[in-house]
């Protein structure tokens, strides 16, 4: 299947028609559903109509956009008008339909996308394995008795298993780069506060972020640019232009100074993982070891701050319905809704401290490689992972060595690598940059794609 550059390539010079593009994508979804489970809705005939609007512009002559004809679907947090906003929740299902698309699912249509549906994710962002009681677990497209992370798991799935070439997710602890690590995609964490957030339900509000997933970097880097831009109806949007990163993708790192994480990145990942990291700094020239400071003290800040701000945030409703609650994380918004005030105060002072500090590190250095999880994606129900002999407990050591990067608000590219020692399973890099460089961390991702480093496999399904 040809990737999202180049579907939004063909459709743009008349090679395929957006129709023709999306009903392959239809029986892709079809054939491959009942073994992956990353939809939890569907809307085909609304699908079918934008994509003939794309054809008759493309036959008037017109420009349909940037993505022409790119199918997508989003992470079911995002608003769709008409459609009630789950967030992976039963407790959400009596709420009204949304009255618009979110912002980020508006600028894709306009930019020539095409909206295919709804993806299974962890109730309310809650979790790093996508295995939701309420609409069944979404499997890994490689190996389907494996996870395909979380929270974000139904986006990964859908780009890892081609069912579409674009999705939306959402990144509070690491929910796009877990995915994007175990189903082989690749996947941008923005710089905090870069892309609008207005229209998808909130989990933290201090941390979330919002992002895309894609098959190709290129693609990647057309979706991210598409999305950007101010949003004056966003408080947490902070963005005051836009930021092209496209056309620089061709520059790869020449002149960049590349580092690679030492210390705890390494401690914490297995030797696959370490494996993927050292293959990647190789490629891109990084020789220096990096030490990112206070890295497990950021964790703990932000597993304090994720439970208070989740706790509260749902407080009413765990008053209310607990019982209607995802049993893998009713426990920990209860926990949370309970945290002294202390604790998040001292959380938040900390946070201050250590942005400084990690911000201190860019003046140095333009693009840190890290490991993206610890381990390849495990089998789905496991409680327990093993790193370097030691046990650590499965769903919230998924996350060991994004949640550090998140709390700092850096962004993040996903790139996904190909280790061995995994029985076929991939293992993603994190390319990490100062605040606003999302541009530095495509062009690396750019590099390792173009040495055959980076890349998306097509599945045996």
């Amino acid at each position: 299947m040809p990737s999202l550059s180049q579907t939004a390539q063909d459709v743009t010079t008349g090679r395929r028609s957006a129709s023709e593009v999306l009903e392959a994508c239809i029986a892709r979804i079809e054939a491959t559903e009942p073994r992956i489970n990353a939809f939890t809705s569907t809307r085909f005939d609304a699908a079918r109509a934008q994509a003939g609007r794309i054809d008759a512009q493309v036959a008037r002559g017109e420009k349909p956009g940037p993505l022409a004809g790119v199918p997508f679907a989003v992470k079911n947090l995002f608003d769709i008008a008409g459609e009630v906003t789950l967030a992976g929740s039963k407790v959400n299902r009596s709420n009204p339909p949304a009255r618009s698309d979110a912002v980020l699912v508006e600028r894709l249509q306009a930019a020539g996308a095409v909206l295919v549906g709804a993806l299974n994710m962890d109730e309310y962002a809650y979790g790093f394995t996508t295995e939701n009681s309420h609409e069944g677990a979404t499997h890994n497209p490689h190996k389907p008795d494996h996870t395909a992370g979380g929270s974000s798991g139904g986006s990964g799935a859908a780009v890892g298993a081609g069912q579409v070439p674009l999705a939306l997710g959402s990144d509070t602890n690491g929910s796009i780069r877990v995915p994007s690590s175990f189903c082989g995609v690749w996947g941008l964490k923005p710089t905090f506060g870069r892309l609008s957030r207005r229209g998808s339900y909130p989990f933290v509000a201090n941390i979330d972020h919002l992002g895309p997933f894609a098959d190709d970097l290129a693609g990647l880097a057309l979706a991210y640019d598409a999305m950007q831009g101010p949003d004056p109806l966003d408080p947490g949007c902070f963005a005051t232009s836009v930021q092209p990163t496209v056309r620089g993708l061709t520059q790869g790192v020449d002149g960049l100074r590349v580092g690679v994480l030492g210390g705890y990145f390494n401690e914490l990942a297995s030797a696959p993982a370490r494996a993927v990291a050292a293959q990647a700094a190789a490629t891109l020239g990084a020789k220096d070891a990096v030490d990112w400071p206070l890295a497990a003290e950021a964790r703990a800040a932000a597993f304090i701050t994720t439970a208070s701000e989740g706790g509260a945030l749902h407080l009413a409703r765990l008053r209310e319905r607990a019982d209607d609650f995802e049993p893998h994380s009713v426990d920990r918004f209860i926990a949370g809704a309970l945290q002294p005030a202390a604790w998040y105060v001292r959380a938040q002072r900390f946070r201050r401290v250590y942005r400084d500090r990690i911000n201190d590190l860019f003046r140095h250095w333009d693009v840190l490689i890290a490991p993206a999880t610890p381990v390849a994606a495990p089998v789905l129900g496991s409680e327990w992972i093993d790193i370097n002999g030691q046990r650590f407990p499965c769903r919230p050591s998924i996350g060991l060595l994004t949640q550090p990067v998140s709390f700092s608000g850096c962004p993040v590219v996903a790139a996904p690598l190909w280790p061995e020692g995994t029985d076929g399973l991939p293992i993603g890099v994190q390319l990490i940059a100062a605040p606003w460089r999302e541009d530095l961390a495509l062009r690396a991702g750019w590099a390792l794609e173009q040495a055959g480093v980076a890349r998306v496999k097509e599945t045996s399904l």
